[in-house]
């Protein structure tokens, strides 16, 4: 996107074309025009006239008609040099090399004087001071959503007379008149059938209710998708994929501004609330982005600093993480297996500084008022036998089908969304899913209730007083049959349990189709949520089934002698933890951090082997059918440029069989040290659109110097016409320390050596291009020079590698849209 602060003064920065990367695109479903403004100014982004006028040394240093003082970007910059343009690369290279100059500078400043000293202990400390404000912010509006979402999605059912901004639970609390088997039933609490047509049972009743769902569905997903598509594009989605592309190094200017924070945090609790198959735990991770990315520029060094502001970003998708489980760990090691391209150690420290703060204040806010962090925490007590191990393999073997199946249904549907006209009518779209859920979820209490609400109650464990229907046993005769500590003997199932049991296969068949129309509409949505209760509904499902062949069996090989009568030997509710740790594990390609935060939610250390089991075979099975998360899947919908750290390059080729130019494309451009003036330096780059230029000792030597950026570039020539005395078109743009002699009548020349990079990355021409591929992975390149002997060939930019990597996958090249 434009930014004022950055186009004035010269017009040459952007030329839209055909071959352009800056054309408009679409980011998450949202089709962006380039033309609307930034929420979030770029790096120093101050206009010109913040250049004091007054550098009269400076400029006649420049001009050479005083002393030869050369501009360094570094010691004496130029407003906007060493920044970067929307939809563009990073350097991580430049930008480490600036933090540690800045560090050095602090660190021997800090050796004269006192203040210094404080100002060296300051810069230091600002990194926690910003880690516990991401932590304290991330986490009151987590418990904020939390409070919101849960009121709203009661309010689609009724109201509460003593408050109509109590839940149905928070409702009930008070009254005398709940009955411990209909502990939800209580006269304060009201149902729209009650208050419209004065009775809550009989035909009309249903209907009514029916009908108000439905109402409440449609209004709040109306209001989501409005206030997204008008407010902020940038909302919709889950977020997780573009995170990490940002974190890789790429620029999205706004995608973490203070509009998506703010409309993603409003539309997060609508969607939530509308009953729509999505969770808000993988929005969380961005809400928590957009918190850090805008407390960022409350710092100097990480608001003009991209690589360190990415530090932040990093510690910020743990946070994200440890508010949505409750899990700060497992955010952390989220945020390493997951999300993040670059996280050095002092990272991992704040990440779990930044999370400890944020499950700290999240659990000070106490939003469901069971001291909890998460609705669906649960403690199993019963242990587990090692011929259990199986079933748990076979949930994991259905979780790794059930995500490879997912992901290719997701992406082609969403593929279908961006090129046939459904994607123009983003509203009429997800009105029509939320009608389409609302009508089929209702009649079954497993999939009207939420998808936190429906996880819990499937880990759920049953004790003697459950009321569920899925503890729906028929009772034991004698307490003999009561096993210790409140925990059953496995009892033989009843009519409930059955009716719960058909209910829960039709509610799996149901979530399996509409999670993968839902996921990628114009709504903030979560894949969490929706995978866990497939695996859920699945795990009990079966935990079930074991339970009542264990419990008819008990004479049979497998079970015999550790499953005799009158003995709890199957937890159903373990099994529906395992499966959603199995389908979430299929969907995302989680290993570690899926464990970690399946185990804290759970804070049961002897089930981690049946969770480490499930999980490796979920990822196994999906593997095979593809390498791809849903994540990494979406970010090469999206063509994004993004290097796979996981993705193994296994093909022979050479760096000159993917540089440019190829064989029969015109020359290289190319710049020389000092034999071209301003005039032919600006048709060059009117002429071209790439983002930067190899600068060599003279056309005909091809002698490599050192590259420039056309951003840097262009600023540099447009604050010389302006603020220097005698530059013109005529003059010599020079990249060397000492001007070549010129006769007495020319103007003076323009010395650029200060932006020019002076050591840029090259390989040889028969560099292997796996070598290649690792060092733009690990350096973080935008591009890497190729040459012969010294001399120049031609250039690799990472677009080239992408496009190098589709082709030999057999997918288009084109595909990848941004440099």
């Amino acid at each position: 996107m434009e930014n004022p602060g950055y186009s004035s003064g010269f017009d040459g920065l952007h030329h839209p074309s055909d071959d352009d990367d800056d054309e408009m695109v679409d980011i998450a479903g949202a089709t962006l025009d380039f033309s609307t403004t930034d929420d979030v100014p770029p790096l120093s982004s101050g206009g010109y006239d913040e250049y004091s006028a007054g550098s009269s040394s400076r400029a006649a240093g420049m001009n050479g008609s005083g002393p030869t003082k050369l501009v360094d970007p570094l010691e004496d910059p130029l407003p906007g040099v060493g920044t970067y343009e929307d939809f563009n690369t990073i350097d991580w290279v430049r930008e480490k090399s600036k933090d540690r100059d800045r560090h050095r500078e602090i660190t021997n400043k800090s050796r004269e004087s006192t203040v210094a000293l404080l100002h060296s202990v300051s810069d230091a400390f600002s990194g926690w001071l910003l880690m516990l404000l991401v932590g304290l912010m991330a986490g009151s509006l987590a418990g904020g959503i939390d409070i919101a979402a849960h009121w709203m999605t009661d309010l689609k059912e009724g109201v509460c007379l003593i408050g109509f901004w109590f839940n149905h639970e928070h409702c009930c609390w008070t009254s005398n008149e709940t009955t411990f088997q209909e502990r939800d039933r209580c006269p304060q609490w009201k149902s729209w059938a009650e208050l419209i047509a004065g009775t809550a049972q009989g035909p009309f009743a249903y209907i009514v209710n029916y009908l108000m769902y439905i109402f409440w569905a449609l209004l709040f997903s109306f209001l989501a998708v409005t206030l997204v598509r008008a407010f902020a594009p940038y909302a919709c989605g889950s977020g997780i994929p573009e995170i990490k592309t940002i974190l890789s190094g790429f620029i999205i200017r706004g995608y973490l501004g203070k509009w998506t924070l703010i409309i993603k945090t409003i539309t997060l609790v609508l969607a939530v609330s509308s009953g729509l198959s999505l969770g808000k735990e993988g929005p969380l991770v961005h809400v928590a982005c957009c918190c850090a990315n805008i407390l960022c520029h409350l710092f100097t060094k990480y608001r003009k600093n991209e690589a360190k502001r990415r530090e932040v970003l990093s510690a910020a998708a743990a946070v994200g993480v440890s508010v949505a489980f409750g899990a700060p760990i497992g955010g952390v090691l989220f945020s390493l297996e997951e999300v993040s391209y670059y996280f050095p150690l002092k990272t991992l420290w704040r990440s779990f500084f930044a999370a400890l703060v944020a499950a700290f204040t999240l659990r000070s806010i106490n939003p469901f008022g069971n001291s909890r962090l998460v609705l669906f925490y649960v403690e199993f007590h019963a242990p587990w036998h090692l011929l259990e191990l199986a079933p748990f393999i076979l949930l994991g073997i259905f979780g790794g089908l059930w995500g490879a199946l997912f992901i290719k249904a997701n992406i082609a549907w969403c593929r279908m969304r961006k090129t046939t006209r459904l994607g123009h009518y983003p509203v009429i779209e997800v009105l029509l899913v939320t009608a389409v859920t609302a009508l089929i979820a209702f009649p079954n209490s497993y999939t009207r209730m939420s998808g936190a609400e429906l996880i819990s109650e499937l880990f759920n464990d049953c004790s003697l007083l459950d009321s569920s229907q899925l503890c729906g046993y028929k009772q034991p005769v004698n307490t003999s049959e009561t096993g210790v500590d409140n925990n059953l003997a496995d009892r033989p199932a009843g009519a409930g349990l059955y009716t719960a049991l058909w209910q829960l296969a039709l509610a799996l068949i149901f979530k399996i189709l509409i999670t993968v129309i839902t996921f990628g509409m114009k709504v903030p949505s979560g894949l969490f949520i929706p995978s866990m209760a497939v695996g859920a509904i699945a795990g009990r499902l079966l935990g079930v089934g074991m339970e009542q062949l264990a419990y008819y069996n008990h004479d049979w090989l497998i079970f015999r002698g550790w499953c005799s009568p009158g003995a709890d030997c199957i937890t159903p509710g373990l099994y529906a933890m395992v499966g959603a740790a199995a389908c979430l594990g299929g969907v995302t390609r989680m290993t570690v951090s899926l464990v970690v935060i399946m185990f804290e939610l759970t804070g049961g250390l002897e089930y981690i082997v049946p969770l480490m089991a499930a999980t490796m075979t979920s990822k196994w099975v999906a593997d095979a059918f593809g390498r791809e998360g849903i994540y990494e899947a979406h970010i090469r919908l999206n063509g994004y440029p993004f290097l796979e750290p996981k993705e193994e390059f296994e093909h022979s080729s050479l760096a000159v069989d993917v540089m440019r130019p190829r064989r029969g494309d015109p020359a290289l451009a190319v710049l020389t040290q000092d034999s071209m003036t301003i005039g032919e330096v600006e048709t060059l780059v009117e002429s071209t659109h790439y983002s930067g230029f190899p600068v060599v000792v003279s056309q005909e030597s091809q002698r490599l110097v050192g590259f420039v950026l056309r951003r840097d570039l262009l600023i540099s020539i447009d604050n010389a016409r302006k603020r220097q005395d005698g530059i013109v078109s005529a003059s010599l743009v020079v990249f060397t320390e000492h001007c070549p002699a010129q006769p007495p009548e020319a103007p003076p020349p323009l010395r650029l050596r200060g932006i020019i990079d002076l050591s840029p990355f090259t390989v040889t021409d028969h560099t292997p291009m796996d070598i290649t591929v690792d060092i733009f992975r690990k350096l973080g390149l935008r591009q890497c020079l190729v040459t012969h002997n010294g001399r120049l060939l031609g250039i690799i930019t990472k677009k080239d590698i992408l496009k190098h990597m589709a082709q030999i996958a057999n997918r288009d090249p084109d595909s990848i849209l941004f440099n």
